[in-house]
């Protein structure tokens, strides 16, 4: 597996190895070893994936920016198995001195690439291909009480969505999202 870090400390993105032949293809999505390895912890260190979970999604919709706050946060273990998408996560980590900075990914069924998104970060994606089904994995379980969303399009934080590569002025939407708060009234990580 290669691993790619960001000038962001914790995230990565995680490339398995592919094995193919004439019959198709074959690799790893899930290896707590070497999930592990390049966290750079002991297996027993490593987050505990407690939760899978599975979208579809049509062209041109945004999910996010998701995240849970203590006691329930959540990692995230991201890839898309069907399509492609833009994925995002922002630094939430009020003491990170990346703080309120992105990044932007390009994850699809074609690249294979695994984004791990940390406690502390929120996530979001908008969907490039006609359908893009995306699973992850989750570290905590999903708490109603300690979800929270921002706003994607939050001028402090200046992501920039390929929205004009799909031809749109704006993202279809949950209406939770839509009115999700802006950066500055968010709750935040310590």
């Amino acid at each position: 597996m290669e691993v790619q870090s960001f000038s962001i400390e914790g995230p990565l993105l995680l490339t398995p190895s592919l094995f193919s032949d004439q019959r198709g293809f074959f690799f790893e999505s899930w290896n707590a070893r070497a999930f592990a390895a390049a966290l750079g912890v002991s297996e027993a260190e490593a987050p505990i994936f407690l939760q899978d979970n599975h979208s579809l999604s049509r062209r041109g919709v945004l999910r996010g920016l998701h995240y849970q706050l203590p006691p329930a946060p959540q990692g995230k273990l991201v890839r898309c198995v069907a399509g492609e998408i833009h994925d995002v996560i922002v630094d939430l980590r009020r003491s990170s001195p990346s703080f309120g900075q992105s990044i932007g990914e390009r994850l699809s069924a074609e690249n294979r690439r695994i984004l791990w998104v940390p406690p502390g970060f929120a996530h979001g994606f908008l969907a490039l291909s006609e359908s893009a089904e995306v699973l992850y994995k989750a570290s905590g379980l999903w708490n109603r009480s300690c979800e929270r969303s921002i706003l994607w399009n939050d001028a402090t934080l200046a992501i920039d969505w390929p929205l004009a590569a799909l031809d749109l002025a704006s993202p279809i939407q949950s209406e939770k999202d839509a009115n999700a708060a802006g950066f500055a009234a968010a709750e935040l990580f310590p």
